[in-house]
C-alpha cells in the first residue's frame, strides 16, 4: 500500500538562485536522506513554480513556490527501532543515559509523529518529566537524527531542569568523533563564528556575519591523518544546532556522508573503490562529562563507536595512510 502523502508549500527566496533543486528541497525536509529526496523528484513529487520536475540537479534561476509532496511522519521509519535497541549507559533514580543508533530522532516532532528515543527510553523506564513540553520527556540536549552517541536525560523534574542549565551554562563537557574530508592544515584549532538560519535555504544553519544570529565556539585535534581523510576528536564549546557541521564544513573539512553541508564550489575527496560506504554522515557523540544535576559528583558517559563508523576508519587506516 502506498504511503500518504501531504503535500507542503514553501517560498524559495531570490538568494537561492543558482542553488540545486535537490539541495534546496533538502533545506525544507532535513530530516530526510538527500537520496531519497532525489527518488521524490524523480518520480513528481516536487513541483516548481507550479511545473513538475523530474531532474534533481536543475537549477533555480529565480525565488518562488515550491511544492513537496512529503510522506507522513506517522508512516513506519526506514528502520524501525524499539526500546530494546538502546543500550543504557547509565540509569539512576535522576538520570539515565543512553547510546542513541544512527537513524533515531531524538524526540518526536509532532503529537503523532515517527517516535524518537526519549519515547523509547518513556517506554522502557516509565514516565519523565516534560516541564512543559509533551513531545519532549526528559530532554535536556538533542543529536541529529543520524549522529549516534550519548544522550542524557532527567528524571525528575528536577533533575531535568538542573541538566538542561548545565547544558545552558556550557558546564557540559562533550566529545565527538567525526570522519571528515580533506587534511586539517594544524594538528588542533579552534573554529569560532556566528551562526543562525540560511537566507538561502530555510531549516539549514549557516555562518553569518558578526553579531548575527548567536555565537558558536569550537575545539578540533586531529587523531589521524588517511589520503584525503581526517579523523577528528571534536569539543563543541557551544551547543548551537548542526554547529559541528556547519564549523568543519566552514573551514572546508566538510563531514564524511553529510550531503547538507558540503562546501559549495569546491572539490572534495572521495571514498576509495572499495570502501565501505557510510548510509549517514560521519559523526558520533562520544562523551559526555559533566557533575551530576542532584549529587554534584562529576560523572562521565562513553558510547563505543558504532560498527558503522569503525568499520569505516579501520578500513582507511589499513588501504589509504597518508
Amino acid at each position: 500500500m502506498p504511503s500518504p502523502v501531504e503535500t507542503r508549500r514553501f517560498t524559495v527566496p531570490a538568494t537561492a538562485r543558482g542553488s540545486r533543486l535537490d539541495h534546496v528541497v533538502a533545506g525544507f525536509v532535513p530530516d530526510v536522506s538527500r537520496s531519497r529526496l532525489q527518488a521524490w523528484i524523480k518520480a513528481g513529487r516536487v513541483r516548481w513554480l507550479g511545473q513538475t520536475t523530474v531532474k534533481p540537479g536543475q537549477l533555480l534561476l529565480e525565488g518562488g513556490d515550491l511544492e513537496i509532496d512529503v510522506e507522513l511522519e506517522s508512516d513506519a521509519p526506514a528502520i524501525a527501532f524499539s526500546a530494546a535497541d538502546l543500550r543504557v549507559l547509565h540509569g539512576d533514580e535522576h538520570l539515565i543515559v543512553v547510546d542513541k543508533p544512527a537513524g533515531l530522532l531524538t524526540h518526536r516532532n509532532t503529537e503523532h509523529g515517527e517516535k524518537g528515543a526519549a519515547d523509547l527510553v518513556v517506554e522502557r523506564f516509565g514516565s519523565l518529566p516534560d516541564l512543559g513540553d509533551p513531545l519532549r520527556p526528559g530532554v535536556a540536549h538533542r543529536l541529529d537524527r543520524d549522529t549516534s552517541g550519548v544522550l542524557a536525560f532527567g528524571r525528575t523534574p528536577e533533575a531535568l531542569s538542573a541538566l538542561k542549565d548545565l547544558f545552558r551554562a556550557r558546564a557540559v563537557q562533550k566529545t565527538y568523533l567525526a570522519l571528515v574530508h580533506g587534511s586539517p592544515r594544524f594538528d588542533s584549532d579552534w573554529i569560532e563564528s556566528w551562526l543562525g538560519r540560511s537566507d538561502k535555504v530555510r531549516d539549514r544553519i549557516a555562518t553569518l556575519p558578526e553579531g548575527e544570529g548567536r555565537f558558536a565556539s569550537t575545539y578540533y585535534e586531529t587523531r589521524e591523518r588517511y589520503a584525503g581523510f581526517a579523523w577528528l576528536a571534536v569539543f563543541p564549546k557551544t551547543g548551537r544546532t548542526h554547529q559541528v557541521r556547519v564549523h568543519m564544513s566552514s573551514v572546508g573539512l566538510p563531514l564524511v556522508g553529510d550531503d547538507v553541508y558540503r562546501p559549495r564550489g569546491r572539490a572534495t575527496s572521495k571514498l576509495p573503490d572499495g570502501a565501505p560506504q557510510p548510509k549517514r554522515h560521519a559523526l558520533h557523540a562520544s562523551v559526555l562529562e559533566f557533575a551530576h544535576p542532584v549529587t554534584g559528583e562529576n560523572v562521565r558517559f562513553e558510547a563505543p563507536l558504532p560498527a558503522d563508523l569503525s568499520e569505516l576508519v579501520e578500513w582507511l587506516r589499513a588501504h589509504a595512510p597518508e
